[in-house]
């Protein structure tokens, strides 16, 4: 078992150090990742535009949340099973096919929570 480290403000520095390194890999690698944020963006936007309630905007930020969050776990499933198993392996599909279905999920669902959530203002814009 691991011995217990004391509390370290520098280690907590390092630490979100590597998790922004994560989001920079996540960018840099995963072309999906672009198409999330352009979405994310565009919710955040509109969002701004029409004066959301404050319970809307926790679903808006939590689905956001949830699609980066998959996808990153997406990327560190497929990252992980082409190291271990460079050459064709059905068990290693199956699981890349899930991470990425996980996110395909999270993508239509956040995209449903979208509508229901703009679709009252902008027809009321529309007029």
């Amino acid at each position: 078992m691991k011995k217990r480290q004391k509390f370290s403000f520098k280690q907590r520095l390092k630490s979100f150090t590597y998790a922004f390194s994560g989001l920079k890999d996540l960018f840099a690698e995963e072309h999906n990742a672009w198409i999330h944020a352009f979405f994310a963006i565009a919710a955040i936007a509109l969002g701004f535009v029409f004066g959301i309630t404050p319970m809307e905007w926790c679903m808006v930020l939590f689905a956001i949340a949830l699609v980066f969050s998959l996808e990153l776990i997406n990327s560190s499933v497929e990252n992980l099973s082409d190291f271990a198993s460079p050459q064709k392996n059905d068990f290693i599909r199956k699981a890349k096919d899930m991470a990425a279905a996980a996110v395909l999920v999270s993508a239509i669902a956040s995209f449903i929570i979208g509508i229901i959530i703009f679709l009252p203002y902008i027809l009321d814009w529309l007029g």
